[in-house]
């Protein structure tokens, strides 16, 4: 089994709010992926006395802990039971009800033997890419942010009204029952040669600048690593910049990349 895994803060002087894990077990057999990508919050209290890096920490910790330990679980109840016991440990000191309380969205893969499934959970923008034996690659996606209009979030009164809200979308915060809000599923294990995890600072390669296919993406992976990937994210940012002079979105986004060879 080879594993790829890079992450890098959007800028130098901001802490990295992305989390990333790859688990194996003392059996050898099977294991797990965690991608965490933290919602920045505008400035301003968001009711909470932790930050997001500590809510990321604390999310993916418990959900490495869970899907190694709990195989019984559903990858639902995993990031269930996870948000319910993270909420628990600032329940008492911050307001969890805050529209902006601390989040994220979350990616999880687990899988056993040969002869088992292969799990998935994608809840909000992150990407968890599937490569079969013969190089195809699916790409398993939570798009309802990409469904709603750019003026309904062009504010961030009007994003918070949407956020985890029917008609909406849906993030990791402190209510269990969002596990319920992901896109899950399961494929046989067989039918799985490496599976690739990447928050959208990483996925822009794609998705934002059209460099190449999710296949593509998978190869850069492999031949040239998680830390290329995202090096290469951080070039055609930069050029972007200087060819227009300014841009409209986020510059440089915390990027997190992660290839697990089956």
């Amino acid at each position: 089994m080879r594993i790829e895994l890079a992450t890098a803060p959007g800028a130098p002087e901001r802490l990295n709010e992305d989390w990333a894990s790859v688990a194996l077990p003392a059996s050898g057999q099977g294991g797990s992926l965690v991608v965490l990508d933290g919602v920045t919050p505008p400035e301003g209290d968001a009711g909470c006395v932790h930050g997001v890096p500590w809510f990321t920490a604390r999310l993916g910790g418990t959900l490495v802990e869970l899907s190694g330990s709990r195989r019984d679980l559903p990858l639902t109840g995993v990031l269930s039971e996870a948000i319910r016991r993270t909420a628990d440990a600032h329940r008492d000191t911050c307001d969890l009800s805050h529209v902006r309380t601390p989040q994220a969205t979350v990616v999880l893969a687990r899988w056993g033997a040969a002869a088992d499934e292969l799990e998935y959970l994608v809840l909000s923008d992150s990407t968890l890419l599937l490569e079969s034996p013969d190089g195809s690659v699916r790409a398993v996606l939570d798009d309802r942010l990409d469904r709603l209009p750019r003026e309904a979030l062009r504010t961030h009164a009007s994003a918070d009204a949407l956020r985890n809200a029917e008609g909406g979308f849906f993030t990791a915060a402190a209510d269990p029952a969002v596990a319920g809000r992901a896109v899950t599923g399961g494929v046989a294990r067989e039918d799985v040669r490496a599976v690739a995890a990447l928050t959208d600072g990483a996925s822009r390669w794609v998705d934002m600048f059209a460099e190449g296919d999710w296949a593509a993406c998978v190869g850069v992976l492999r031949k040239e690593g998680a830390q290329a990937l995202i090096d290469r994210v951080r070039a055609l940012e930069t050029a972007a910049e200087r060819r227009t002079g300014a841009v409209r979105w986020k510059l440089h986004d915390d990027a997190t990349a992660a290839l697990v060879e089956l």
